[in-house]
């Protein structure tokens, strides 16, 4: 078996404390797949990409997720439940437990890079036990040219050992599968879980301290896409609220669907060179783009088949339901070349209220946004869990609370000022229930979503008139072209409205009690975004 390799000068692994490995550095991905299957550790699906079991672990583990305490982060970090601790002595021995187990395998190792924007271009060497692990950081990041590859010098090493497992006792982790990052060193290491979501997500978190922290640069969990005049727009929302459908638009160019940077001088650039997008129940009829993505090159991950057979089950969820697949984003066709894009004016921020309170397209305030891009809110569906039998309530800070390093108000502080500069408009989409909550009303139909969202896009709601939301204050237009008038206000469509300003006054509760751990390091402006609270209701 020949593969060919692209090895880099200082190809060598002994500073990593990783010892007499058989390594094979940045094989192509047709590569990986073929000693992925050769070996018994991918199937070939019916659709050509391969697919893959990352074990026991089907998804991120936040609570096993550390940060190294030192000179660097100790005072910038927003520690607590999010960003745990880690001691700087304890990471180093857990690294040289790392490089003595790795030490003789044969690994794989493979050279990219983060950041479209040439001038935050982060360099990064990943290190893995596991094939097809390198495979998905091969979809993921961003690939350098041949002629990159031959004097490649990282910034970032990620380090990732399925196999390897900690002592929690003796480590000092929670149990024994880990992600850490460490600042000072420009490592992170991942041991003891298969879920490549690791791997992605601990970039993106070094992403989320360098960037704003160091580089006066916004990150921001959110996918892009930018029209034919070159106006960028930007989607942030919460699993369920319709990211992807809503960002993938024929009419304009995806510059990115999940991780991005708003520079000083207005660029939006994608921090990946891929997609990892869920695949649970996909079809080509809803999502055609991912489902034509799926072929020679994707990675799926903890799929179902179908009986004896190599098709894939999309419905099936025997595993998990977080099943997924890893692509490069040349896998679409309707892609921003290079991922990056300028002059941004439309931010949306997607919510699947299940209450059925909030309108279903509203203008917010620099103040009413900063307020609600620090909440992060959605609402769980009942019967989509165990045990929920009515809407639930679900915040996360920024939209990605757990991947942001710094206190959320520096995110929102950040895009407040970015907003006032660049004339942005930032717009509330409720893509949840209308005429009541889950149960008695019915959610929104997505074809009046997108005509509100192109209505926002083309500039025609700029001239109509708006009304405030009685508890909300959110700045509601009266008429949209090709949406119902009686749907816009939501209050409209209930047919008890004492029970509607019930269950909104419930729900401003709900923000405002979440809101009380921000409240101290929130300004003016932001508290007066913050929903109004009546007690006679």
């Amino acid at each position: 078996m020949h593969f060919t390799e692209i090895k880099p000068a200082n190809a060598e692994l002994e500073k990593y404390l990783i010892k007499n490995a058989d390594t094979s550095w940045n094989l192509a991905p047709e590569d990986l797949e073929k000693i992925s299957v050769d070996q018994n550790m991918a199937t070939r699906s019916s659709l050509g990409a391969i697919s893959v079991n990352t074990g026991k672990f089907t998804g991120r583990s936040p609570k096993d997720r550390f940060i190294v305490e030192d000179e660097l982060t100790k005072d910038a970090v927003w520690w607590g439940d999010i960003n745990i601790k880690f001691d700087a002595d304890k990471f180093d021995k857990l690294h040289a437990k790392m490089g003595d187990y790795l030490s003789g395998k044969k690994l794989y190792v493979r050279d990219v890079y983060a950041c479209a924007d040439p001038r935050y271009k982060l360099k990064i060497r990943v290190i893995t036990e596991l094939p097809w692990s390198n495979m998905f950081a091969y979809n993921m990041f961003l690939r350098p040219t041949e002629e990159e590859l031959k004097n490649f010098e990282p910034d970032w090493v990620v380090i990732n050992a399925p196999g390897f497992m900690a002592d929690p006792a003796a480590d000092g982790t929670r149990q024994e599968n880990f992600a850490i990052l460490n600042f000072g060193k420009q490592m992170a290491i991942i041991g003891g879980t298969g879920y490549t979501g690791e791997i992605k997500k601990g970039i993106f978190s070094a992403l989320n301290f360098i960037l704003p922290h160091q580089k006066d640069v916004l990150s921001m969990h959110c996918s892009a896409n930018v029209g034919d005049a070159g106006d960028t727009s930007l989607f942030f929302g919460l699993s369920g609220t319709g990211k992807t459908t809503l960002s993938a638009d024929p009419n304009r160019k995806l510059i990115g669907d999940d991780e991005h940077g708003w520079a000083a001088d207005n660029t939006i650039f994608n921090f990946e060179g891929g997609c990892y997008a869920k695949v649970i129940d996909l079809s080509e009829e809803k999502e055609p783009d991912i489902y034509k993505a799926i072929k020679p090159g994707a990675l799926l991950e903890n799929v179902d088949f179908k009986g004896d057979t190599n098709e894939v089950d999309f419905e099936g969820s025997s595993i998990t339901e977080n099943t997924r697949v890893s692509y490069p984003i040349d896998h679409i066709n309707n892609i921003q070349v290079p991922s990056l894009a300028k002059n941004p004016k439309n931010i949306f921020f997607l919510t699947c209220d299940a209450y059925g309170v909030l309108p279903p397209i509203s203008k917010l305030t620099p103040g009413q946004a900063a307020f609600h891009f620090i909440s992060g809110y959605t609402a769980k569906v009942a019967g989509t869990e165990a045990g929920i039998t009515e809407p639930q309530v679900a915040f996360s800070a920024c939209f990605g609370a757990p991947f942001m390093p710094l206190h959320p108000t520096k995110y929102a502080d950040m895009l407040s000022k970015k907003m006032k500069d660049a004339n942005v408009n930032v717009w509330l989409i409720n893509t949840g229930w209308s005429g009541g909550g889950y149960g008695v009303g019915k959610r929104m139909k997505l074809g009046y979503t997108r005509a509100m969202i192109t209505a926002a896009l083309n500039g025609e709601l700029n001239d109509v008139e708006f009304v405030n939301h009685e508890v909300f204050g959110l700045a509601m237009p009266v008429t949209c072209p090709n949406v119902p008038t009686e749907v816009l206000n939501p209050k409209n469509t209930w047919e008890n409205k004492e029970e509607y300003d019930k269950v909104a006054n419930d729900l401003s509760k709900k923000f405002n009690k979440n809101f009380e751990k921000f409240s101290d390091y929130a300004s003016d402006e932001i508290l007066a975004g913050a929903p109004l609270v009546s007690e006679k209701v």
